[in-house]
């Protein structure tokens, strides 16, 4: 995150309207430009001035008593004035109801998919563990058999572990962690610089399920089952080097 993309996010951030990875993306810039701190920090401080009770003061009973006066009185009808039947007024509330309706269903946002909720958790527990320091793994090894077994009673099952350090992705460990409602392994490698997460906990269906891309927050999903476990890597590296990394986990 750079400091124009911060500025567009300054206020959602100080009325804590963002979802936890965007939070997490401008705690991170903050905590790296002091010029971006500082300016959430007088923000703050006058979203505080603003909150005190001595700003706000009761109108004056003489000023109450001029604008009420000003006001039209609401016994006050139209001299000869028809009424207007009561038909006619049952018809246009009945349009206008149908149209508010129709407003308000073409406005409202379509649910997220099952596929998006997970993937909204998948990135922000991938962002959550490069920020929090000594959160990124449980066991730190690039031996797979040194990963693989450290899973052994902290899961239900046994995830796949593959070395692939001869293809340019580094096992860096392995940690627990916690989407869609349960326990799930995760496995961290990196290519470049680039930290990769692969998230794998026992599919609900056991169907296999082709690889299908995602993106959340600017960071690269592909999901995918097979057998009885389901697959879910995310990462800021591009797609295609994401899909060459599927494609060796897969093989």
């Amino acid at each position: 995150m750079n400091c124009e993309e911060f500025a567009d996010l300054l206020h959602p951030f100080a009325d804590g309207e963002l979802d936890p990875v965007r939070s997490l993306a401008v705690e991170r810039h903050l905590s790296g430009c002091a010029g971006c701190a500082t300016a959430i920090k007088e923000l703050k401080a006058l979203q505080g001035a603003l909150a005190e009770p001595a700003l706000y003061h009761r109108a004056p009973a003489a000023l109450r008593d001029r604008v009420r006066a000003s006001l039209w009185p609401a016994s006050r009808t139209r001299a000869g004035a028809r009424p207007i039947p009561w038909r006619f007024l049952a018809v246009a509330a009945s349009l206008a109801f149908v149209a508010t309706l129709t407003w308000a269903t073409l406005r409202r946002p379509s649910l997220p998919s099952a596929d998006e909720r997970v993937a909204v958790q998948v990135v922000a527990s991938h962002v959550r563990s490069l920020m929090l320091p000594g959160r990124d793994v449980d066991v730190a090894s690039s031996d797979q058999h040194t990963v693989k077994p450290w899973f052994k009673g902290q899961v239900t099952f046994s995830p796949p572990v593959k070395k692939l350090e001869g293809e340019g992705f580094e096992l860096v460990g392995g940690r627990l962690d916690y989407l869609d409602r349960q326990k799930v392994a995760a496995l961290v490698y990196k290519r470049r610089g680039h930290v990769i997460s692969l998230f794998i906990w026992p599919a609900a269906d056991g169907s296999a399920r082709l690889p299908q891309a995602l993106t959340d927050q600017g960071y690269h999903i592909i999901h995918w089952s097979d057998g009885d476990l389901t697959y879910w890597a995310a990462s800021d590296l591009n797609e295609m080097e994401l899909r060459e990394f599927v494609d060796l986990i897969r093989g």
